[in-house]
């Protein structure tokens, strides 16, 4: 019987092929099953990809590294003589024994320390660190995602476990996520494997951003409070361990040039303040432009948005003078889409301005909240059942509709001054609003070390709840 689960409404008719690859019996029915699957539901499924394939299949192996020459991730553009690079998802087969040895070793390393050595072939010692470090952010599970995306050389992987059939599957992406799909019975399996990828394929991204006049000038730009006041926040935070380190891919394979697949590193999380002289949000740049280490920024690190473009596919940006000027947040066009359908107020010099002064977004979740000085904001079903990614079209729409549902900020006189929603599989966003004779973050940290919101590093992979305890929210039910 098939499990009828909210999806979403835009998710659009793909062009699949499937290229097999190095792989096990197991993997190879799965790969055939998900295709019959897609077919049989009106999808368009290609011997060989085409201009207008949207997704490939394709499989590895547990244990045997690919060199990045044989990794679909990198080379199908060049292969296939394609314009674009299709959304890769790689199928990897580990019996059940394989696994909980896999998850076994990795216990030992995440207990050895960052310098010790993964019992994993193709792990370069660059990666220790990195990886530890995931390990400590998402336990054994995250270590062990980024050991087979460095082995198979492709961040979407669908891990399968099983002896003959398939018990259950984890499906990884860049960010971390690893939700686990039952197998009750094919039928729901393959729908539901099949709904995440379409879930994925239906995207875009929406980092088109646009520059805009005028400038701003140097002397206002050195001006300005809120550059110091954004510094103290990332160092604030950075004391409360709330940004993991970057990821910098060059340190976890060498991968010569690798930019039409991935970007070279990427940085966990953004923040970005009101700022009223600019009538617009200092925002963290993108970690793939350049290093970021968002837990001591500098005001180069920092980028000014002032809106959206109408085509609703990247931030209006200025530009400073004589600043380095790198592209803001990927969640750009997510941090300033808030404010759209929410109250402005008057500050008490009479300047009006958007409710939420500030904005958090890390790769962590929320243990508990005081219900009395904390809201939170669900996402909308589809996104809690079938979560989707960061600078996508798809995340704005789903983190707005949440923070415009938000009683605390459209109510501006509501004693709750912090507000948050956590995204299944990434991580949580908080705001603020504006409070007298604190600077931007200061409630939010402070509501940090009073336990006001507790802070953790597990992240629902599902759907989940808060329950009551007493005046508190405390997660359960997370999938």
């Amino acid at each position: 019987m098939l499990i009828h689960t909210p999806t979403h409404s835009w998710l659009k008719q793909l062009c699949l092929s499937y290229i097999p690859g190095p792989s096990t019996d197991l993997a190879d029915r799965v790969a055939t099953g998900l295709m019959d699957h897609f077919h049989r539901n009106g999808h368009i499924a290609q011997e060989m990809p085409s201009a207008e394939t949207n997704v490939i299949l394709t499989t590895a192996r547990l244990g045997e590294p690919l060199g990045w020459r044989e990794a679909l991730m990198f080379t199908a553009r060049r292969r296939y003589k394609l314009k674009h690079v299709p959304t890769v998802f790689t199928i990897v087969h580990a019996s059940p024994e394989q696994f909980r040895e896999w998850m076994a070793k990795t216990e030992q390393v995440l207990q050895g320390g960052p310098e010790t050595a993964p019992e994993f072939a193709g792990i370069p010692e660059t990666a220790y660190r990195t990886l530890y470090q995931q390990g400590k952010r998402g336990g054994a599970i995250m270590y062990l995602l980024r050991v087979i995306q460095i082995q198979v050389k492709s961040i979407r992987v669908l891990l399968v476990i099983g002896k003959e059939d398939p018990e259950s599957a984890f499906l990884f992406d860049l960010v971390g996520a690893h939700p686990q799909i039952r197998f009750e019975e094919a039928g729901s399996f393959y729908q539901d494997i099949a709904t995440r990828i379409m879930t994925a394929a239906s995207t875009k991204e929406i980092t088109k951003h646009q520059t805009v006049e005028p400038p701003i000038k140097q002397e206002e730009w050195s001006s300005l409070s809120t550059i110091g006041e954004m510094t103290r926040a990332s160092q604030e935070l950075g004391r409360r361990n709330f940004f993991t380190e970057m990821i910098q891919v060059a340190q976890l394979a060498e991968i010569p040039g690798f930019s039409d697949a991935i970007s070279s590193q990427y940085s966990e999380g953004c923040f970005a303040t009101w700022n009223v002289p600019l009538n617009g949000l200092l925002t963290t740049i993108t970690g793939s432009a350049r290093p970021v280490r968002k837990e001591n920024i500098t005001h180069e690190d920092l980028a000014v948005i002032v809106g959206i473009k109408p085509e609703r596919d990247g931030a209006l940006i200025r530009q400073v003078e004589g600043h380095p000027n790198q592209p803001p947040s990927s969640e750009a066009v997510e941090m300033i889409g808030m404010d759209l359908h929410l109250p402005r107020i008057s500050l008490p010099n009479g300047i009006q301005a958007p409710v939420i002064r500030s904005k958090l977004h890390g790769h962590r979740g929320v243990q508990s909240f005081d219900r009395r000085r904390v809201e939170y904001v669900s996402l909308s079903d589809s996104y809690l059942h079938y979560p989707v990614s960061c600078s996508t079209d798809a995340q704005y729409r789903a983190v707005q509709e949440a923070f415009s549902s938000s009683s605390a900020l459209q109510n501006p006189e509501d004693p709750r001054q912090i507000v948050f929603t956590v995204l299944p599989g990434h991580g949580v966003v908080i705001v603020e609003k504006w409070v007298e004779g604190k600077g931007p973050f200061q409630v939010i940290w402070e509501a940090m070390d009073s336990r006001d919101i507790e802070i953790t590093n597990e992240i629902p992979q599902g759907p989940f709840t808060f329950q009551d305890d007493g005046p508190r929210g405390r997660i359960a039910g997370s999938a």
